[in-house]
């Protein structure tokens, strides 16, 4: 599962939402974003491993932190926070490793 944020509807809460619910709790996550505009959960390839051709990251998600999964799937809030780092860090993050918290 990814997002295409290039797309006027690519980026909504729904395919957050999915995006989230996509990846397992039982491995190490990160969100990534890359140059070319793909919004993506990496598995076990997190922190600052294999950065080239990424605009941005978040922050690694420890496995079994509930993250992502189907309940942080579930989480408005949580689903929300992810949302709005999109929006506000596509196309110019001020950073390349964006911390939400």
């Amino acid at each position: 599962m990814q997002i295409d944020l290039n797309t006027p509807d690519g980026l909504t809460l729904e395919a957050v939402r999915q995006l989230l619910a996509s990846a397992s709790d039982d491995t190490h996550t990160q969100l990534r974003v890359t140059k070319t505009g793909i919004a993506y959960i990496s598995s076990g390839v997190v922190g600052g491993t294999d950065i080239d051709g990424l605009l941005f990251r978040l922050e690694t998600w420890a496995k079994g932190s509930g993250y992502v999964g189907l309940v942080a799937a579930s989480d408005e809030v949580w689903v929300m926070q992810i949302f709005n780092a999109l929006k506000e860090n596509w196309p110019k993050p001020p950073f390349d490793y964006i911390d939400i918290y």
